[in-house]
């Protein structure tokens, strides 16, 4: 298989994927080094592909929501994980977590995690690896885009962040 082919080939997957593909699994699957992988899906992207980088691996964004929208939150960093399962919970996914920083400016990270799940693997990456929540950054204060089936299920999100303490207005 040429770099073409396996460029062709890393597209079809992710079309088909119904979850993130780490490239660690696109190395072994194609036979090629991780790094490989890599620079296929920045080409792959600077070739039009909209790939986005997950913390479990790349995906192609799925366009199956009626309502996309943006959350102000603030809370501490140990209740990260109730957050993320009150807007899971009413059936919607968090797609990103975003700060302002006094120095870069905007800072996205994307999350896209849809259930408890996938919350629960989110917050142990960060608990194995030590990692500091962006939201630390800016005293706890953050946004979360997320996309939902419906404005009712928005609804929903909003009123259990606010139950929660959670929601910034």
């Amino acid at each position: 298989m040429d770099a073409q082919q396996r460029r062709m080939e890393i597209a079809r997957r992710l079309q088909l994927a119904d979850a993130p593909i780490s490239a660690t699994t696109l190395a072994q699957e194609l036979s090629v080094s991780r790094q490989i992988i890599v620079g296929d899906v920045a080409l792959l992207r600077a070739g039009g592909l909209e790939i986005t980088a997950t913390p479990r691996g790349y995906l192609l964004p799925k366009t199956d929501c009626a309502v996309v929208c943006t959350f102000a939150c603030r809370h501490r960093s140990d209740q990260m994980e109730e957050e993320l399962n009150a807007i899971v919970d009413q059936g919607c996914t968090v797609l990103d977590v975003i700060v302002e920083h006094p120095v870069y400016g905007q800072l996205t990270a994307p999350l896209h995690v849809s259930n408890r799940y996938e919350v629960s693997q989110f917050i142990h990456r960060c608990r194995q690896s030590e990692a500091v929540p962006l939201s630390q950054l800016t005293e706890g204060l953050h946004l979360h885009t997320v996309s939902c089936r419906d404005q009712q299920s928005a609804d929903r999100v909003r009123q259990a962040l606010e139950q929660l303490g959670f929601l910034y207005e």
